[in-house]
């Protein structure tokens, strides 16, 4: 393509920089981009770039200000965004510990460029009849796959915690500061283990971020655009300054799919920020709350102490609650 368009040659460094340019176009380590047209118009920014330096040869620092640049076009809304969290306008903790409350990710994209806009995820519950109450779905502002998931985060929860008991559960989930429509099951997880921490009455590590959807098992499944999800994170971390106990949860399943910039893949290697791959419930739990999930004996018991053992005492106190206002009822 360079040599049919007249272009300078490129380094072997360059076109390394290309290829891992086409997949993360693709969103898969293993696979590359074939849309053309994306790669002629970097090919010929890089160009550019090279010529503007007297170059004779493409390098791979004109491929990237070629990158660069594509971005500063395109990034004036996220810029915005970010400048918006940095300035506690829309509240996302980046440090402490919070009891019920979680950071998730969602994506917005406009055009061919995609960015993470973090929101903060609530949850609440009281004594009730086993109604999980979605705020966004009330409001005919979650989308059908978001309603889905809440659905089987709700199963989840009986099948687990209830199963030769009465639900007696009245939870709500709010993305908080949240004005539009929100749609796809990748905050699933995040929900889940906000609702665990009120019920376990356990503080949730604000330090990280949670994406990745969840089934009736408790298994953790892959989910969309995970690079973009860990990179908004990230940069609001980085502005804020890294202190090395922060991160964000993703499905195992989407490793193959990091295709991380540098500056992420640096910060990881130092140790200052972290991507934690998990592929249950309770392994996400164990790392939001720095205790241990629990697992069930032979009994159906969990360990002392343990978030299982919290959440299902506090729903037998619930059910017991519930049977005692039941008796007290006039015949």
């Amino acid at each position: 393509m360079a040599r049919k368009e007249g272009l300078l040659p490129y380094d072997r460094c360059a076109v390394a920089r290309v290829i891992e340019y086409s997949a993360r176009h693709a969103g898969d380590a293993e696979k590359l981009s074939m849309h053309m047209r994306s790669i002629a118009d970097l090919l010929r920014e890089s160009d550019y770039w090279a010529r503007a330096a007297n170059h004779d040869t493409v390098l791979a620092s004109d491929v990237q200000q070629a990158i660069d640049a594509q971005i500063r076009r395109q990034d004036r809304i996220r810029d915005r965004l970010y400048e918006a969290i940095q300035r506690d306008i829309l509240m996302i903790g980046t440090q402490g510990a919070v009891t019920g409350q979680v950071n998730g990710l969602a994506v917005i994209e406009l055009g061919g460029f995609a960015f993470a806009q973090p929101a903060r995820i609530t949850a609440t519950s009281r004594l009730g009849k086993g109604d999980l109450i979605n705020i966004e779905r009330e409001v005919k502002l979650s989308g059908a796959t978001h309603s889905k998931g809440v659905f089987i985060l709700s199963s989840f929860l009986a099948a687990r915690y209830a199963r030769n008991q009465p639900l007696a559960l009245s939870a709500i989930l709010a993305f908080e500061q949240s004005y539009g429509m929100i749609d796809g099951d990748s905050a699933s997880l995040a929900e889940l283990c906000a609702l665990l921490s009120n019920l376990a009455d356990v503080p949730i590590n604000q330090s990280l971020a949670v994406t990745g959807s969840i089934n009736q098992l408790g298994q953790v499944q892959a989910i969309g655009a995970v690079n973009e999800k860990i990179e908004g994170f990230f940069d609001i971390c980085n502005a804020r300054g890294l202190t090395g106990t922060q991160g964000v949860l993703i499905p195992a399943a989407n490793v193959q799919h990091l295709m991380l910039r540098r500056n992420v893949v640096d910060a990881a290697a130092a140790g200052q920020f972290h991507v934690y791959a998990v592929e249950n419930i309770d392994q996400a739990i164990t790392l939001l709350t720095g205790l241990p999930a629990g697992a069930a004996d032979a009994h159906g018991a969990y360990p002392e102490g343990s978030i299982n053992d919290r959440v299902a005492a506090r729903l037998t106190e619930l059910s017991t609650i519930s049977q005692s206002y039941q008796g007290n009822k006039p015949h």
